[in-house]
């Protein structure tokens, strides 16, 4: 119940009192830009008695220092719904991270995620997410003390140690995202893989087959999959625990969050239009693109930078003049009315006048025996339309590339304008804070041997293999003289 107060603009770091070389070096990032944050009036504080850096004051003294008294309400009549609580980067997945603008109002909304899983008191939940995105911050510590749940804190995510923590500390609920139950199931099956207490997991981003491997090997553990975005203003859950989905359509909801799948042109980035200049619904199976009417029930606030804002708003939707928020997701609605995850614009790409899903590659791909992970990109090539399909790839400890059982494997799952035409061998595939793959520098790089040190494979029908892709071949398909 102690308080301090603090100036409008403040960044507070350092929350040990202990100063570990980790916060040494967080003094070092501030110090950097200190004269600049001066400039703005932005207070530095640091979590210790006293601080010799100019411009930095210590701020435990003023912890101990504070009155015990309740807070003064006061300090918090010019809040209303619509203030600004936090600012929260975007991941970064298609290019730099965007200051996201988190009112208290979506504060309030986002602590509701982690109440409506039935969630109480009683549960233990193990976070080892990081804390400046909108699912470690909001979702899992917030929304930890919405509903009065203990939470054990993990610095770093670990595979190898993620189940005897849980062991550890009796944990009943766990949080993840992106590639998370991925490297659970990639790591040394062991005898007690079953002996825990944990009972949910909940997050977003697991893929359908890693989904089922995760339940087989780790026992009856009920996974509550959700579909959100930091700035976005609609969200979806699968409370029914339907393998695969991110929600289900439900009348109530949609007439509250009015949200629709439009057909969208991957080769153009843009929304298919009619005669009229107005959106097309996709139809149910179809791919489509991702939007939410912006109301005062469902607002879109945007980002810190309003031209990034207004680049999501979307216009003339359903009728002339209306305005939806563009997610730049893309999802589809199946015939049982459950909602699908397939991928990000931008991330899709059309090739031989088919679009192509880079999640639904990349799962194929990791079905091979020795293949650890895969990213699935389109990459430009000279002289044809849309963008051919390139996997990177890791490989399983003290595992070879085969080309011809990939070729074999590819074959034998995918139409032949979705099988990658050229795969890069890497140690490790890049990933964003929150466990998302990242794609832009790999696209930009292309397929030119010239300018990768890492292996790379060109498929080959003829052979019926995959085969080295030298500075010759790549330079005959830039000629035109192979074709693809």
């Amino acid at each position: 119940r102690q308080y301090c107060t603090l100036p409008a603009k403040t960044i507070l770091y350092a929350v040990n009192l202990q100063f570990t070389q980790k916060h040494r070096k967080l003094q070092e990032a501030v110090e950097e830009v200190l004269p600049s944050l001066r400039e703005q009036g932005v207070c530095v504080y640091l979590m210790t008695k006293q601080c010799d850096t100019p411009g930095v004051e210590g701020f435990s003294d003023q912890v101990e220092e504070a009155s015990d008294t309740p807070l003064p309400q006061a300090l918090r009549s010019d809040i209303t719904f619509k203030s600004p609580a936090v600012y929260i980067y975007t991941s970064g997945t298609t290019g730099l991270p965007k200051a996201a603008v988190i009112t208290q109002n979506r504060l309030l909304v986002a602590l509701a995620v982690l109440d409506s899983t039935g969630i109480t008191p009683g549960d233990v939940i193990y976070l080892n997410l990081p804390l400046y995105h909108t699912a470690g911050f909001l979702i899992g510590f917030i929304g930890s003390i919405e509903t009065g749940s203990t939470i054990i804190l993990r610095r770093k995510f670990s595979a190898s140690q993620f189940w005897d923590d849980c062991r550890k500390y009796n944990v009943t609920v766990v949080q993840y995202i992106g590639e998370v139950l991925r490297y659970l199931c990639n790591t040394p099956k062991r005898d007690n893989d079953r002996e825990h207490k944990v009972r949910l997991a909940i997050g977003n981003g697991v893929r359908a087959e890693i989904w089922k491997e995760f339940l087989n090997r780790f026992g009856n553990i009920y996974v509550r999959e959700f579909y959100a975005s930091t700035e976005g203003n609609v969200g979806l859950i699968n409370y029914t625990g339907k393998i695969g989905a991110v929600g289900r359509v439900n009348y109530l909801h949609r007439k509250l969050f009015p949200y629709a799948l439009i057909k969208y042109d991957t080769e153009r980035d843009e929304p298919i239009r009619d005669s009229t200049g107005l959106c097309v619904e996709a139809p149910k199976d179809e791919t489509g693109l991702l939007v939410c009417k912006i109301t005062n029930i469902t607002p879109f606030v945007g980002y810190a930078n309003s031209q990034q804002t207004e680049k999501k708003r979307l216009r003339d939707v359903f009728q002339k003049g209306d305005l939806y928020f563009n997610s730049g997701d893309l999802l589809k609605i199946g015939q049982d009315n459950f909602i699908y995850f397939q991928d990000r614009v931008g991330d899709t790409f059309r090739w031989k006048g088919e679009n192509v899903a880079t999640t639904e590659v990349a799962d194929i791909l990791t079905l091979i025996d020795f293949v650890q992970e895969a990213n699935v990109y389109g990459v430009q090539v000279p002289g044809n339309e849309g963008r051919i399909g390139m996997a990177a790839v890791t490989l399983k400890g003290g595992e070879q590339f085969d080309g011809n059982k990939t070729f074999s494997h590819v074959a034998s799952y995918l139409p032949a304008y979705a099988r990658p035409r050229f795969i890069r061998i890497q140690n490790a595939v890049e990933m964003t804070g929150t466990f998302k793959q990242m794609k832009v520098r790999l696209v930009e790089e292309g397929f030119d041997p010239a300018g990768i040190t890492d292996p790379l494979y060109i498929l080959q029908e003829r052979n019926q293999s995959y085969t080295p892709l030298t500075g010759q071949i790549y330079g005959s398909i830039v000629a035109g003289i192979i074709k693809l």
